[in-house]
């Protein structure tokens, strides 16, 4: 540039001297004369100003020991960061699990559903179900999310209770003990149905004699000892929950003199082997006591698909090991049950439990002996053994629970029920 503002200067010559006055002292006026080059070299220096001013210099610095002011910049702010986790992951139902955060550049943290919290903690939970939490981490710099996802395993289903059933039937023998029926060879047809189905090798009567072990199978409750009683009882009981349950009955009573019987003994028929004439649900009503009805109705109805949805079935003292043989009680087992089983109605969703009244009266056990039951049904589990401690009262809840009536009936409230077959 310094090149360039000497040919610019050169561009002014001089073109003559002429003396002059001032009054004070002679002097020479020049006259110069611009050359061509003059207004291009004007133009280039002030296109090169414009440029270095635009570029923040004037070609020339000037000291001045009074500099500027510099502004200061700002801090920028930075963003939280946060990480949200759960320890375990993963929980069974009804469990509980630690949420833990750590945060940097945040004040606090907000887990939604839960509060707000420290920078950095941690909170137990205890989520009904899978859940995802989402904690917000706040401070100067804004907001930052994080989530952590706290899986329940839902609780494994319980067992399978009692199924429903419309063909439930109860069937009672007489005063022999388990060592005399299982394993004896003395009833084989009985003992192959509690080798094909169920069979409960701790079963245990309640009393002696007789009539109370009915009492409790349809009552809940040992009304009674004597089994000369041939009264009426107001107890609640069987009748009344079915009645309620909007359930059909009856009484299927071998050696039943008439249909609605509710007197004493007659022949090989004796009352108190069918403890639903007792009950004044039934005695004292037209109705219901039409529902005691002869064994001999039981083909009928079971031929023309007409079984209520309850039977309970009383063979008669001679054929229900009582007075008769096991043997004998065996065969009629196998004449008039075994058609039962085979029925399609029965096939559809039957159950039937053969049980023992009650052992010998040497036998003590649990009140009335260790006595043979049998779960039977095509719901039943082949060939099932249970080891379960029962008594009359866990078969009557589980013949109400069949049913989908009220177990709240005297001892069969708290009885454990015999789904364990099913």
């Amino acid at each position: 540039m310094q090149l360039r503002q000497s040919r610019c200067l050169a561009t002014l010559k001089p073109l003559r001297e002429i003396p002059c006055s001032t009054g004070q002292s002679t002097c020479l006026r020049r006259e110069y004369v611009v050359s061509r080059y003059f207004y291009s070299c004007v133009s280039a220096l002030l296109a090169f100003c414009a440029i270095t001013a635009a570029l923040g210099c004037s070609g020339t610095h000037i000291a001045n020991n009074s500099a500027s002011p510099q502004t200061a910049q700002p801090t920028q702010k930075r963003a939280p960061t946060i990480t949200l986790a759960a320890q375990p992951s993963t929980i069974s139902s009804g469990g509980s699990t630690a949420l833990s955060w750590t945060t940097a550049n945040a004040s606090s943290v907000t887990i939604q559903g839960l509060g707000t919290f420290p920078a950095t903690g941690s909170v137990t939970v205890k989520p009904a179900g899978t859940t995802t939490y989402t904690a917000v981490a706040s401070g100067p710099g804004g907001t930052t999310k994080s989530t952590a996802v706290v899986n329940v395993t839902p609780p494994p289903p319980p067992p399978p209770g009692v199924p429903s059933s419309n063909h439930v039937v109860l069937v009672v023998e007489e005063n022999h003990m388990y060592s005399d029926v299982i394993g004896s060879g003395a009833m084989p047809y009985l003992s192959s149905l509690a080798s094909k189905f169920g069979l409960a090798t701790q079963y245990y009567a309640n009393t002696h004699p007789s009539i109370g072990n009915y009492f409790m199978l349809t009552t809940g409750q040992i009304i009674t000892n004597n089994d000369s009683d041939c009264g009426t009882y107001s107890n609640d009981n069987m009748v009344r929950h079915l009645i309620a349950a909007g359930k059909t009955w009856k009484s299927y009573a071998e050696g039943l003199p008439s249909v609605g019987y509710t007197g004493c003994d007659t022949g090989a028929y004796v009352k108190r082997h069918n403890p639903f004439s007792y009950f004044s649900d039934v005695a004292n009503s037209s109705t219901e006591s039409a529902n005691l009805v002869p064994f001999s109705q039981f083909a009928t109805d079971l031929a023309n698909n007409q079984l209520p949805q309850f039977s309970f079935i009383v063979p008669d003292v001679n054929d229900d090991a009582h007075n008769g043989s096991l043997g004998q009680a065996d065969t009629w087992l196998q004449q008039n049950i075994a058609p039962l089983l085979s029925s399609s109605a029965f096939q559809s969703d039957g159950i039937l439990i053969i049980v023992f009244d009650e052992a010998e009266t040497s036998d003590t056990q649990g009140g009335g002996g260790h006595v043979a039951a049998l779960v039977i049904g095509p719901k039943v589990k082949p060939g099932y053994v249970s080891t379960t401690y029962y008594q009359h009262q866990s078969t009557l809840r589980t013949l109400l629970e069949a049913l989908s009536a009220n177990t709240s009936l005297g001892a069969a409230s708290n009885a454990p029920d015999m789904k364990e077959f099913f």
